[in-house]
């Protein structure tokens, strides 16, 4: 007998695919459904068409097929029939049955993720914009002397945008779609990733001012911000723009934004020579301002210090010089990297903390085994029986501020690491568990993906996916009601639960329910490393915590 599990639908209209219906009426135990399409993909224009998806998970191994009735229309190819809908049988192409196999639907994850990103925009949207509820927003974006800053991410659930954490992010995707570029290709998503990591990118371009050696890092400011709630495109607060110089440094953003650029230019170099060349010019002048005039930049921004206060700047100088030596192959690059680096073991992979990150691309380009060492300590560390603590449940839990964005970053390096040797059965297993929490293997059997599953968060704290679509008004009492989201924010990811596995899902809760660049940005990677292995038939069998 089947066991169905889940059964989710997909209507692709040309090459886009749609992950999205109203489920009208649930049957026959939860084996039949009745769907009918949303508001925004009901028109079918000629040539477009149709393709039903019916994911089930199965305790046997003979494939299931499954039955799809169309309502008012004779699909072409198949006989007419005397009812008013048409019917088809569906054939089976995929087997579930646990060998291996993800219960998880990786293909759709990887492209909610980037919906996220697409939701997170600022400036003039394209004409090709996803997202139905987003407008052009912060167009008066500006430098001191006029400088276009349009363009970037919005930080997380606020409007603020913060070069430092987004660099971060940028980087983190921008490795994942190199090492698994695979993954892009197989799922449609190869295009609609370019367009993503392209849009902050060229941001940064207009935020480096190489000619007088001024780099701007930050548009908005947090108290002012955050005192106001609403859609980005009803902003009227001032924005002003901050920014590093020589007299006033930030080695650390200048170095994260370089790396970024470098990252960029290898992931374009088949796509657009010119661009990627214009990415890694700009890459090489801000490292050399990075390293030229050494500081912190939280130091010189203090708005910056309460939100995103740097620790350090040796691990971004470190970042961006293997990122160029990867990008250039010129060996004085390489040097940097390697007179920078830390040795020890790092506390965490994240927007602040890039030391593993560093030593797991050194080992990469030298194969020196005192950088996979200091690797192996580190997810020694994170693995069960290390230094950090776990939730009853699974999850290991670095910090209580975005504990699913350690986690998936830990899982993240684990699966780069495996795909260069080490500890490849170990370290997939671990991080197939890991991400396996976030999407349903928990105390709640639910996601914490917004948009995927049957049960997923819907008061997350976000600005834009709260508020109605105008002319209706939105503030703060918007903030405080208990209705769901006025717009699903498709593929972001939660900061996740407190150290005992305990989660609410509460708008007011930004400390587990509040969303950001930065905690997609690992998890997207890990994500698209798994699907990777799918590929390969090399997916580590699925890893229940066992948890209720």
């Amino acid at each position: 007998m089947f066991t169905t599990l889940m059964k989710t639908c997909s209507i692709a209209k040309g090459q886009e695919y749609i992950w999205d219906a109203h489920v009208v009426q649930k049957l026959n135990n939860g084996r039949e459904f009745v769907i009918a399409n949303k508001n925004y993909n009901k028109d079918l224009g000629a040539g477009d068409t149709i393709k039903m998806e019916i994911e089930a998970h199965t305790s046997v191994h003979t494939l299931p097929t499954a039955s799809l009735y169309f309502e008012g229309f004779q699909p072409s190819g198949y006989p007419a029939t005397p009812s008013p809908s048409s019917h088809m049988t569906t054939t089976p192409v995929t087997s579930h049955h646990g060998s291996g196999n993800s219960n998880y639907n990786y293909t759709k994850l990887l492209g909610d993720s980037i919906l996220f990103y697409e939701a997170q925009r600022s400036g003039k949207l394209p004409s090709d914009n996803r997202i139905p509820w987003r407008g052009d927003s912060a167009l008066g974006d500006k430098g001191d002397r006029g400088e276009d800053l349009t363009g970037g991410w919005y930080d997380a659930g606020d409007h603020i945008k913060f070069n430092f954490p987004m660099g971060a992010s940028v980087t983190l995707l921008t490795w994942g779609m190199i090492k698994f570029k695979d993954a892009y290709v197989s799922s449609g998503q190869l295009d609609h990733m370019y367009s993503c990591i392209k849009w902050p990118l060229d941001y940064f371009l207009k935020c480096w001012e190489p000619s007088r050696q001024e780099l701007y890092v930050q548009v908005g400011k947090g108290k002012t911000d955050h005192d106001v709630f609403g859609r980005a495109e009803d902003m009227t607060m001032p924005r002003p723009a901050y920014k590093v110089t020589a007299a006033h440094p930030g080695s650390d953003v200048a170095g994260q934004m370089a790396a970024a650029m470098a990252a960029g230019a290898i992931a374009f170099e088949t796509k657009d020579k010119v661009y990627a060349t214009k990415l890694l010019t700009a890459a090489k002048s801000l490292y050399a301002f990075a390293k030229a005039h050494q500081g912190k930049y939280s130091d010189s921004v203090t708005d910056a210090k309460e939100f995103y206060g740097s620790s350090g700047f040796q691990d971004e100088l470190a970042l961006a010089a293997v990122w160029l030596y990867k990008a250039s192959m010129e060996k004085h690059y390489l040097q940097d990297a390697e007179t920078y680096v830390a040795t020890g073991t790092a506390w965490a992979l994240d927007w602040d903390d890039k030391d593993v990150a560093v030593q797991m691309l050194l080992y990469g380009v030298t194969k020196d085994k005192k950088y996979s060492a200091m690797v192996e300590a580190f997810l020694q560390d994170f693995m069960p029986g290390g230094t950090v603590p776990y939730t009853p449940c699974g999850l290991v839990f670095r910090d209580k501020w975005g504990p699913f964005s350690y986690a998936a970053n830990a899982a993240m390096l684990a699966l780069m690491a495996a795909e260069d040797g080490l500890h490849p059965d170990s370290y997939r297993a671990w991080a197939e568990g890991q991400i396996s929490y976030m999407l349903g293997d928990n105390k709640y059997h639910m996601s914490f993906v917004v948009g995927y599953g049957l049960k997923y968060p819907l008061h997350v704290h976000h600005s834009g996916s709260t508020c109605p679509n105008p002319p209706a008004t939105c503030d703060w009492s918007n903030f405080d009601s208990p209705s769901p989201n006025a717009h699903v924010l498709y593929g972001a990811l939660v900061g996740g639960p407190d150290a005992h596995d305990n989660y609410k899902d509460l708008r007011t809760d930004y400390i587990h329910n509040e969303v950001a660049c930065d905690y997609n940005a690992g998890f997207q990677s890990a994500v698209a490393g798994l699907l990777h292995l799918k590929n390969r038939n090399q997916l580590p069998a699925p890893s229940l915590h066992g948890c209720t």
